[in-house]
């Protein structure tokens, strides 16, 4: 009787078998035609991807970079009004994001926010600054302080405490310091010289090899003094 049981079940198993290959073959050939043209479609579409990003998409990325690197020096030297704008010979920063957008990098947005910020042009360099959304915790945080001290151009001095508060939050190092002191200067403009007095020690306290530090008890009496 167990010898009948197991040809049973063999024989539904291999009748199963049948039925599925034969809806298989049932559903290709009514569908073949269609998975054909949804098969080609998407082999065109990913040959076109890759022809997109290698032959229109990797130079105009080089080409950025090119332009990027004349801007950056003129950046580096200091002139940066040249860095900017451009002289009609070289593209700055403001060309480079126009024609390329942030294909030469996310930090394109920084430098043109920095320039701007160096020129004066507060509004401005909130603009660009802000639009920065690099991953580096270091840019992000000068960036925020930045905006900070274009916010203190404005004189919008609430603004600029939250700039600097985020900035020194966003990293934990000596750069943290320096935007401190900017905090507690500004909150000493607003007459917070509680919060302050907390930035002053917290620079002491947690950044004593920091250029800050060497003479923030100056910072602290003096508001202590008050």
């Amino acid at each position: 009787m167990a010898k009948d049981m197991a040809k049973e079940i063999k024989n539904e198993n291999a009748e199963a078998v049948v039925e599925a290959v034969s809806k298989t073959e049932q559903f290709f050939e009514k569908n073949g035609k269609t998975l054909t043209i949804i098969c080609v479609a998407a082999v065109i579409a990913c040959a076109g991807v890759f022809c997109w990003h290698k032959f229109v998409h990797q130079p105009k990325v080089a080409e950025a970079q090119g332009q990027m690197a004349f801007a950056e020096e003129n950046f580096r030297n200091g002139d940066y009004e040249l860095a900017l704008n451009g002289d009609g010979n070289v593209l700055g920063f403001v060309q480079i994001l126009d024609e390329y957008g942030t294909k030469a990098g996310k930090s394109v947005n920084f430098y043109a926010g920095v320039c701007e910020l160096q020129l004066g042009n507060w509004e401005s360099a909130i603009k660009y600054l802000q639009a920065y959304n690099g991953k580096d915790a270091i840019l992000a945080a000068r960036a925020q302080a930045c905006i900070g001290d274009a916010y203190v151009g404005l004189e919008d001095y609430q603004k600029a405490l939250g700039c600097f508060e985020k900035a020194a939050a966003t990293i934990d190092n000596m750069f943290a310091a320096g935007y401190l002191l900017k905090a507690g200067a500004v909150a000493e403009k607003l007459g917070q010289n509680d919060k302050a007095l907390s930035y002053y020690e917290q620079i002491k306290d947690q950044y004593p090899q920091s250029m800050e530090a060497y003479d923030i008890d100056k910072y602290i009496g003096r508001i202590e003094a008050r």
